[in-house]
């Protein structure tokens, strides 16, 4: 998941960006409205975090002129505005929440949440199972034959991206953009050692293995086939 922060405050803008890294999410920021309208406008981006009082253009016209131009990227606005014709003013022009500063990061992230889950439709599972693997992407907790296994945010955003597209080939490519928001660099080797930290958490201990390297190709994770029963 790729989050936009547009915020002018830098201690405020490097606090929400951390603290979502941390949660899994790629995020990018930007500081000022017309920086933040460009790259929303990209359509990279599944979530837009828009503060209201920004310099160059604020976040009122950078909405509007999001939904304008038919962008419906949901956008959370975060505003020390807090009063009810703010809050008004803000959802009226197509916000999809309002959080008033000051806020609790906690707060926040069960927005965030709530947000991607509603904008994902039923295509995107809360749960998703691959074996005896078990992924809850709401609580961002992982089991295996029963048995919890702990993650870091980075581990479980490597094991999401490819529990949901479970029985496809990933190429190192596309795990650098989504998991590390960085150009795949063939010198460096922190996929694959992502990926050795990740096995050793779901697969090692279990006669199945779930995580398999197609050479040359990438990575997928799937379900050992199950070989057909014979007839007698």
């Amino acid at each position: 998941m790729k989050l936009l922060i547009v915020e002018d405050e830098p201690k405020t803008g490097n606090y929400l960006r951390q603290g979502l890294i941390e949660a899994g999410y790629v995020v990018d920021l930007a500081c000022d409205g017309v920086d933040g309208l460009h790259l929303a406008a990209s359509g990279e981006y599944q979530l837009v975090i828009l503060d209201v009082m920004l310099p160059g253009l604020d976040g009122w016209n950078v909405l509007s002129r999001l939904r304008d131009a038919g962008w419906q990227v949901p956008v959370l606005f975060l505003s020390a505005r807090s009063s009810i014709a703010d809050r008004v003013q803000g959802l009226e022009l197509g916000a999809d929440d309002y959080l008033a500063k000051p806020f609790a990061f906690a707060e926040l992230l069960a927005r965030v949440r709530t947000l991607l889950r509603r904008g994902q439709g039923q295509s995107q599972p809360d749960r998703i199972v691959v074996a005896d693997l078990v992924v809850d992407t709401l609580r961002r907790r992982v089991e295996r034959g029963g048995q919890r296994i702990t993650l870091s945010p980075k581990e479980h955003a490597l094991l999401e991206l490819l529990a949901r597209r479970r029985g496809e080939v990933l190429p190192r490519s596309l795990i650098a953009s989504q998991v590390w928001d960085m150009n795949f660099d063939s010198d460096t080797n922190v996929i694959d050692v992502a990926i050795r930290r990740l096995r050793a958490k779901i697969d090692d201990g279990f006669a199945e293995k779930l995580v398999v390297t197609v050479r040359g190709m990438g990575y997928v994770l799937e379900a050992p086939e199950v070989e057909a029963a014979q007839p007698q």
